[in-house]
């Protein structure tokens, strides 16, 4: 798929909670196709520090008004910078990058898509492309407290949402393979994003009920375009960057012990 390199004008840039922020980005000319799952990296300017791009998910793409959002976590100088931007500044970004998640071949398969943090970003997009197809999928998101779930209204405008939070104080206390929906409710697929424990734990889930399984890996991807090897992976056909090769992959392609 034909990348590029754009510069794009801040629209908007919202702080969600206190270490999330949403950043909506507009082109000129009419964006790219992007697909869900795959991500852009975005130059930092004005950080002294900051020599590397950085990787973040494809949230949504509005076209519509033209624009691309990203759900950016501040973790470091970098994503701090990205959250600090003005509306009419114009940042440069490579897009689109990667792998996306596969689409449903018949409008009545059954999809899960689960998100937890950060990892809950792609799952919008994803959700919102479903329903383009005829599909509407249902979200299970997980965070370790309520006001770490986000874009709740959004993700409700495609399919059912459930949650869960480690703390209780929303949705479901626990963590996502522990809610109820997967008792009362069966799919034919899980996709899924987050920390690398939750991802295994569904995996596990998915493999013993015999489920369909696509996850988005979150290793550090520096270049974007394999040529770092940051974000190498052992998988069945050898080590590979997560970068070209995924960031999603059938768990059945990972060397992972599930």
């Amino acid at each position: 798929m034909k990348k590029y390199l754009l510069d794009l004008k801040v629209v908007e840039n919202s702080l969600l909670a206190p270490n999330f922020s949403l950043l909506k980005l507009q082109g000129e000319a009419s964006l790219p196709s992007m697909l869900p799952g795959q991500f852009a990296e975005i130059r930092v300017d004005d950080a002294p520090n900051t020599f590397l791009r950085r990787p973040i998910s494809i949230n949504y793409v509005d076209r519509k008004d033209n624009t691309v959002w990203f759900l950016i976590q501040l973790v470091g100088e970098g994503t701090k910078r990205l959250a600090a931007l003005h509306k009419g500044d114009i940042v440069n970004v490579l897009l689109p990058l990667g792998n996306g998640f596969a689409m449903p071949d018949r409008p009545d398969e059954k999809l899960l898509l689960v998100g937890g943090g950060a990892g809950t970003a792609p799952m919008l997009y994803f959700g919102e492309q479903l329903v383009q197809k005829g599909c509407r999928p249902a979200f299970l998101l997980g965070a370790r407290t309520a006001s770490m779930l986000l874009q709740l209204d959004e993700y409700s405008k495609y399919g059912d949402v459930y949650t869960t939070t480690e703390d209780g104080s929303y949705g479901e206390k626990g963590f996502v393979t522990q809610h109820s929906v997967l008792q009362q409710q069966s799919f034919d697929r899980i996709c899924c994003c987050g920390p690398k424990p939750m991802m295994l734990s569904v995996a596990r889930y998915a493999k013993a009920q015999n489920i369909r399984c696509e996850v988005s890996l979150e290793n550090k991807m520096a270049c974007g375009l394999g040529a770092c090897l940051c974000c190498v992976e052992n998988t069945t056909a050898g080590h590979v960057c997560v970068c070209t090769e995924g960031p999603v992959f059938n768990i059945n392609d990972l060397l992972w012990q599930i």
